[in-house]
């Protein structure tokens, strides 16, 4: 990625304490010391924006205006990313990220105006390319809803119950250092029309390419988009067929796809 006027660039140490405590919070029993090399998507657990509370809006997240431009949609949720790694993501080695803004798009939804923005991350260790990212947020207006007629899932050659509560998404959203109140505060969710906590799509994400890793090895390529929030409490599933990987809620409800290799 060239550096230019729309870049941003963030270094990062990639701190060995924090990759043990995202290990914990994961369950995953890997070694994280100097070297070691991290799971899938553990690169969201850091290049912190460090923004104080007076920069942040009253959804938690920082106020858009800088490298992301203010839409005019205070509302935000990820919807979907598209990583390739060319080398391991490795703890406590020094790391360079630059972003930019690879495209905005608008569009009317069910639920009133949205906008897709995507940003594009390249990030190096010691001088080389590890994982190139495509990350898509979905911003939207206040007091609407993402709800949508819910899609059943399709029969799985492999399913894994996946076991999430109160602490795993309080330890996500610490580690990424992510205030979104959607995961923390439950009278701000019934009041944008949630039935209660959101679990982290970035984490659904990265147990689904944990589980991916399992039966194919390290990840060349994970393609996945958001379907439908999983809540704090409902009955999930990690599930396969191929190289199709998807979150099963419950009465099979989709909440998210995706495609490995």
């Amino acid at each position: 990625m060239d550096e230019g006027p729309n870049t941003e660039v963030t270094t990062d140490r990639v701190d060995p304490a924090r990759a043990e405590a995202l290990l914990a919070t994961l369950g995953d029993d890997r070694h994280s010391g100097v070297g070691g090399i991290l799971p899938p998507l553990a690169h969201l657990a850091f290049f912190w924006e460090p923004v104080p509370e007076d920069g942040l809006g009253h959804d938690g997240h920082p106020k858009l205006g800088g490298l992301i431009p203010d839409l005019g949609l205070p509302l935000r949720m990820w919807a979907a990313g598209n990583l390739k790694w060319h080398g391991g993501f490795r703890a406590g080695v020094q790391a360079e990220r630059m972003s930019r803004i690879a495209n905005v798009e608008r569009k009317e939804g069910r639920s009133g105006n949205l906008a897709f923005v995507t940003l594009r991350h390249e990030i190096r260790q010691r001088g080389t390319p590890v994982v190139s990212e495509d990350q898509t947020i979905v911003y939207r207006e206040a007091g609407s809803s993402l709800s949508e007629p819910p899609v059943v899932t399709d029969e799985a050659d492999e399913r894994r119950p996946l076991k999430l509560n109160e602490i795993t998404l309080f330890r996500y959203s610490a580690l990424t250092f992510n205030a979104h109140r959607i995961h923390y505060d439950i009278d701000y969710c019934r009041a944008n029309g949630y039935d209660n906590l959101v679990v982290h799509g970035p984490l659904l994400a990265t147990h689904l390419a944990m589980f991916a890793e399992q039966s194919l090895g390290p990840l060349k390529t994970f393609v996945f988009r958001a379907k439908a929030p999983l809540f704090l409490g409902d009955v999930a599933w990690l599930c396969r067929s191929g190289s199709s990987y998807w979150v099963e809620g419950p009465r099979r409800r989709l909440c998210m796809t995706a495609e490995a290799h």
